[in-house]
């Protein structure tokens, strides 16, 4: 089976035949960089429909594709943008920002002590009390169970070894993470330009 079809069903991508009764709220534009790449994975790179818009008046972007949805004017029919490319080129950061999103992706979105996907929070391998620092080294996943089980203990006094040593991943690491774990909730004008360079299985 292809990743892509993994992904098409994981991800439950709405018809376009939806888009013309579609909530305004509802139609954020995937912004992509000059390259035509998303800006940004995580979060990923939207913008209200509203911004989209002003930002093709001032030809800061071009349009890559649209839903279905209308907004007029007195003077102007469009339809909204669903997905743009900047015309100019942005550097990408290089390392992703440290939230607990990104610290559950690093971590496979499974506790670094037990393996358990269930009930995730984070914990202070080196405790607070003991001058651990919140840091991308110092902060694993850890269910729970296994948090309060820890306490403010070390691993090594706790008996309890973290299954990945943590890292301050860089954002193509994470970005690779991320393609098994693709968003809950796509468009599918956005699939073609998330989802291009995955490969293909037997």
């Amino acid at each position: 089976m292809l990743k892509s079809e993994l992904i098409d069903r994981a991800s439950r991508f709405r018809s376009a035949e939806e888009d013309p009764t579609r909530k305004l709220e509802n139609c954020p534009a995937l912004v992509l960089n000059a390259d035509y790449t998303p800006l940004s994975y995580y979060p990923l790179s939207l913008w209200p429909w509203q911004t989209a818009i002003k930002a093709i008046f001032l030809e800061r972007v071009d349009v890559v594709a649209t839903y279905e949805r209308m907004v007029h004017s007195p003077s102007l029919d469009m339809q909204i943008p669903s997905v743009i490319a900047l015309r100019q080129y942005v550097k990408p950061s290089e390392f992703p920002a440290f939230t607990r999103f990104n610290v559950f992706l690093r971590d496979h979105f499974a506790c670094q002590y037990c393996g358990s996907p269930q009930h995730l929070t984070f914990d202070h391998v080196v405790p607070r009390r003991l001058g651990g620092k919140t840091t991308w080294e110092n902060i694993i996943t850890a269910c729970a169970p296994c948090n309060m089980k820890k306490g403010g203990r070390t691993p090594r006094q706790a008996h309890m070894h973290p299954l990945l040593e943590p890292i301050r991943p860089t954002s193509w690491q994470l970005i690779q993470q991320g393609k098994s774990f693709p968003p809950n909730y796509l468009h599918e004008t956005w699939r073609d330009w998330l989802y291009w360079d995955i490969e293909l299985e037997e």
